[in-house]
């Protein structure tokens, strides 16, 4: 999947293809998901800082914004930290509030099925062009079915759905070693391929982990 970087000379319009794709993830769910994903979209047309991904905002101007009390903004944003759209990029001190930043890639792996919603052309803008330099590794040999014990087939077949050929090269050679106090721990084959997954794909396979079984709060990657 393309990666969309609002930055250059298009930056307007795939701005305007961010917002879109996330309309229409809305629009395709229930009221729950479109007023939380509303109330992002607000955040990010009257707050969000494109070019640096920052949001500084604190709970009351949320609210204020939102015409909700501080306890919903609290809720609220829990959960699109819980998607992985939001992240803390500096923890708030004495006097100066956190500084938000958001998951652009997360986002558009989560809307891709509700692109089709908003037109073929859009597909094909979006979804084709230059792909992100860990999707185009190609393993020496097509790794091995995942065995089915444990919670990681499943957690791997997440990630093959939102990208195959990224979950062929780097995911499927994973295997698990089990889960103890909330952390789920999967050997890689080699160091190299441990370092990689670390640096590169931690993120997308904690989130992946998380959505699966809520009670894994961190994942380990480790070699024999």
């Amino acid at each position: 999947m393309q990666v969309i970087r609002p930055v250059g000379r298009e930056a307007a319009a795939k701005k305007y293809d961010i917002l879109s794709a996330m309309m229409a993830h809305a629009l395709a769910g229930d009221q729950h998901r479109q007023r939380l994903i509303l109330r992002l979209m607000a955040l990010i047309t009257t707050r969000y800082n494109w070019q640096r991904n920052e949001l500084a905002t604190g709970q009351r101007e949320i609210a204020r914004l939102w015409c909700v009390d501080e306890r919903t903004v609290k809720r609220d944003m829990a959960r699109l930290r819980g998607l992985g759209w939001v992240q803390v990029k500096r923890a708030g001190a004495r006097g100066r509030v956190s500084v938000l930043g958001l998951d652009l890639e997360r986002i558009m792996l989560d809307t891709r099925p509700e692109w089709s919603h908003i037109g073929e052309d859009f597909v094909a803008r979006v979804g084709q062009g230059p792909q992100p330099a860990e999707s185009t590794v190609v393993p020496f040999r097509r790794p091995d079915p995942v065995p089915g014990d444990g919670v990681w087939p499943a957690i791997c077949d997440r990630l093959a759905a939102e990208d195959p050929a990224l979950c062929d090269a780097w995911f499927r050679a994973l295997r698990e070693a089990g889960i103890a106090e909330g952390r789920l721990t999967l050997i890689a084959p080699s160091r190299f391929h441990a370092t990689y997954v670390r640096t590169h794909l931690l993120g997308r396979l904690k989130i992946a982990a998380r959505r699966h079984d809520g009670s894994i709060a961190d994942v380990v990657i480790d070699t024999l």
